[in-house]
């Protein structure tokens, strides 16, 4: 560090700037995000999916459908507290995410959709979690088979 440093910084190494080492300081999201226009975001709109759609189940997931009358669909993913502490259950919206990300640009516009994560979701390797969002969605007529 520089020498005007005051004491108590003395043992601390002098940290290099990010960009001059071409790391960036936490991972990329860009890979994994699910567009904002994608996102069913209000209170409001995920309890009337909840109330008003069809559902679809399957041992890992339960699809709620709803037509939203937009020009795009949007999904929730829902992970309750059965499903274990806040670790748990951020693992598994992400896990289901993720899962959902590859199918969305062929879903059909104007849907609604929330995705309920059970309780094994954590549980079962990622192949067969999107087999399972594959499976509701194909069942929801959402994806050609």
């Amino acid at each position: 560090m520089a020498s005007n440093a005051p004491k108590y910084f003395a043992n601390r190494r002098e940290r290099t700037p990010f960009r001059s080492t071409g790391r960036t300081p936490f991972r990329s999201t860009k890979l994994c995000s699910v567009k904002r226009t994608w996102r069913l975001k209000k209170q409001a709109d995920v309890q009337r999916v909840w109330q008003e759609g069809r559902a679809f189940a399957h041992p890992l997931v339960i699809l709620r459908v709803r037509a939203n009358g937009l020009a795009q669909s949007r999904a929730a993913v829902v992970a309750g507290k059965k499903l274990g502490n806040a670790v748990a259950r951020n693992r598994a919206k992400r896990r289901l995410r993720e899962a959902l990300r590859p199918h969305f640009p062929q879903l059909p516009p104007g849907q609604d959709l929330v995705l309920i994560a059970r309780n094994n979701v954590n549980n079962v390797p990622f192949a067969e979690l999107t087999a399972a969002v594959q499976q509701v969605l194909t069942r929801a007529q959402l994806l050609e088979s």
